[in-house]
Formats: structure tokens, sequence, C-alpha cells
């Protein structure tokens, strides 16, 4: 049965809008899908913004840690330094204000040897160099006729027995050079010209066979004249004895500012030690003119 022309109208109409509703879901459905890809992209830029921002701000964290480390370990460098000072400004007050050398005689006794000769006389000396150089007084040396003793020991603080080997001597000022084999912890000469009457001291030796033993004194007066006519010696009240002669006089610093020589045997702790100053110049005249060089 053929259809009536309105029947067709119908049919193409309906038709059209089956095709006009496909055009149009198609167009939405890609415009949706344009507007996801590029909602998708704006996403993606702002991800890659904030990595950025965020690998930046790390950055700036790591560097700023760093800056932060450095100035901690340059401050407790500083405090650790300024302690260090202190410690030993501590220590040097200490000897100063009190009677409590400890700390000083447990560093400087490792710098002071007894000496022994084959004539059977005893006296003390101390270490001028690492190289084993030491110093001690002429007299020590010479046995009963004046001569010099056929042997000399040395004998360091941790009881070790050293030959000594005899370097030079200078008569005036009573001074001998010696050296014994191997490496040691030298003592430190003071300036002598700083020395003040009042200032506290202390003298290392040998008294009377007591290996090492410290008496303590003040600076009674300074360019004291010897026996040598020389105004050289610094005039103590610290007790010297036989075994003595030879070993360091000591200041608060740990440093020796004398060599003790002799006393006055009627008056009582009335101590002579010859200046460092003297003692400093007569060892390099005497290695200049062994060695061709100074060793101080």
């Amino acid at each position: 049965m053929a259809l009536k022309r309105h029947h067709k109208w119908l049919i193409g109409s309906f038709t059209s809008l089956v095709i006009i509703f496909i055009v149009a879901s198609s167009s939405f459905t890609y415009l949706l899908f344009i507007n996801q890809e590029y909602n998708f992209e704006i996403l993606n830029g702002k991800i890659d913004f904030l990595e950025s921002n965020t690998n930046m701000q790390i950055s700036e964290l790591g560097e700023g840690l760093l800056k932060t480390n450095k100035v901690v370990d340059e401050q407790f460098s500083s405090l650790s330094n300024e302690f260090s000072t202190l410690n030993e400004e501590l220590t040097s007050l200490k000897a100063s204000a009190s009677s409590d050398f400890s700390g000083i005689i447990e560093d400087a006794i490792k710098s002071v040897v007894t000496i022994k000769t084959s004539a059977g006389f005893q006296g003390t000396g101390f270490i001028i160099n690492e190289e084993g150089y030491l110093v001690t007084n002429a007299h020590v040396l010479a046995d009963s006729s004046g001569q010099l003793a056929q042997s000399i020991r040395a004998i360091t603080s941790d009881k070790e027995i050293k030959n000594a080997e005899f370097i030079g001597f200078n008569g005036e000022l009573d001074i001998a050079l010696l050296k014994i084999s191997g490496n040691h912890r030298e003592l430190v000469f003071g300036d002598s010209d700083d020395v003040q009457v009042g200032e506290k001291v202390i003298a290392i030796g040998n008294p009377l066979g007591l290996q090492f033993s410290v008496s303590e004194g003040i600076v009674s007066g300074t360019d004291r004249v010897g026996i040598n006519g020389i105004a050289a010696y610094i005039q103590t009240d610290a007790a010297l004895n036989p075994g003595n002669s030879g070993g360091p006089l000591i200041n608060t610093e740990g440093e020796a500012i004398g060599i003790n020589n002799f006393k006055v045997g009627e008056g009582e702790n009335l101590g002579f030690a010859l200046e460092s100053e003297y003692i400093v110049n007569s060892i390099n005249e005497i290695a200049e003119e062994v060695f061709g060089r100074s060793l101080i």
C-alpha cells in the first residue's frame, strides 16, 4: 500500500531528527573530549609547575641547611678554640694564684734528665730540641781533677738510660752541650728579660740523688752578679741542693727561664740560675763552632 504524502513527511521528519540528534551527540562528545584534553593539559602544566617549584624549594632548603651547618661548624670551632685557650689561661692562672704546678711539672719533667758520670758525680740536664741535644752545667761533667769524665750517661723521665755525647762547653758560664740518641720532647726557653721579681718559679733536679725532685719558690732578684763577675743570674729562694746543678728553673708558663747553677752556702734559700738569654747564646756559639749552625 502506497504511503500517503503526510506519512512520507512524518517519516522524513523523524529521520532528519535522528540524523540531527546523531550529529549533535557526536559534536557534543567531540567537544567534551576536546574540553577534557584541554583540562588535562592544564592539569599537567600545574603539576609540572608544582614539581619544579617544589624541587626549587627543596634545593633552596638544602643550600640553607648547608649554610647553617657551615655556620654551626665555624661557631663550634671558634668555641672549641676559645675553650682551649681558656683552659690554658686557667692552668696558668691556677699556677700563678696557687702553689699547684702539677700540670706544668707533668709536661716539663718529660724534658729533664738525670746526668751521671764515671767520676761518680750526679747532676741534672734538660733537652733543648727534639733531636736530643741537652744542656747542663759543665762542672757536673768534671772529675775531681777538673778533667772531663770518661763516660756520661743521661737517664730520662721514663727511666731510659742513654749514653751522652759531649759536644762542647763554655767554661766562663759553666754551660755544657750534650747529645743523646732518639727523638725527645724539648723544653722551650722563656725570655729572661721578662722575668719579674716576686713571680713564682720551680726548680727541677736530682738533689742528693732524689731523682726528678721539684722545689718551689719566687724570683728574689734578677741580673745578679755571679762568681764569674757577670750580672747574668736570677736569684731565687727555691731550694737548691747538690744534684740540682744543670736543671731548669721554670716559670708558670712552663718555660725554662734559667739553668740552676749554684747556691750561697752561708745563706738560706739563696739559689742562682743563669738567665736563659745567656744559655741560648752560649749553646748557639758552641753549635756554630762545632756544626756551623745554631740549635735554637
